[in-house]
Parts: C-alpha cells; structure tokens; sequence
C-alpha cells in the first residue's frame, strides 16, 4: 500500500530526488542595506527639492505681466509688476519668444520698491535678435 496525503506527515515538501536542482540556503537580511538606501533616497528627495524651491519657489517675489507691446525686429516693450517685500527689491529675469517659440531676447532687470511699497510696477525695452511675438517675466528673486 502507498502512502497518501492522508498518511503522510506535513512537516516538510517530498520532492524526488535530483529532479529540481540543489535547494538552497535562506539568504541572510541585511537591514543596514535597506536604511542605507531609504537615507539615500531622502537626502536625493531634499536636494530636488532645496533646487526647486531656489528656481522656482519664494512667492513674495511674484511677478505678473501687465502687458507686452511694441513689438519689432529689434525689442519689445514689457510691462509688469511685481510683489516684493515692504522696501525690498529684485532681480527678475525677462525673456521674448518669437512666433515659433524660440527665445529672441532675455535679459536680468532689477526693480527697487519706495519705503513701504510692496508693488513695483515697471515698463521695460527688452532688445531682441529677430522679431518679438510675446514677453514674459519669467522669476523674480530678492536682490543678492
């Protein structure tokens, strides 16, 4: 008579012999590893952010563009505004794009606000290589 499931005891799995290879030993855990990496990626994840922040973020420097006209070959005329703190002052980057997207113009301006001023509103000529289609502000940030 042969042995059935029912007869048999369940403490560990029958395989033939030779037929699946060698098992192998449970592999050690290495929790090191693991921390390594989750600090690693927290330290990458602050960095992307700190890098961000500084092109991107600190909206007490928004500017907002009015108006762009006076469009020719050879500049545009930008009108804009920007937030700032109370007296403060920043540099803001300006930029022109053609009618195909290309940038044409970009330069550094710096607007200062009067004592208690939170709002600087400038007009400036941005000289372009080739003909201007639009004007942007694209940051501000605090003068440094």
């Amino acid at each position: 008579m042969t042995d059935t499931s029912a007869t048999t005891a369940p403490t560990a799995a029958m395989f033939p012999p030779g037929r699946y290879g060698r098992r192998r030993a449970p592999r050690t855990r290495r929790p090191w590893l693991v921390a390594l990496l989750a600090t690693v990626a927290v330290l990458v994840g602050m960095l992307v952010t700190v890098r961000l922040y500084t092109l991107y973020g600190d909206p007490t420097y928004d500017p907002k563009v009015i108006t762009y006209t006076e469009a020719t070959t050879d500049g545009i005329l930008i009108d804009f505004t920007v937030t700032v703190p109370p007296g403060g002052s920043a540099n803001c980057l300006v930029r022109a794009r053609s009618h195909d997207g290309v940038e044409v113009g970009r330069d550094q301006v710096t607007v200062r606000a009067e004592p208690g001023e939170r709002q600087i509103r400038t007009t400036y000529r941005l000289a372009t290589e080739r003909q201007a289609f639009l004007g942007e502000v694209i940051r501000c940030q605090p003068v440094g």
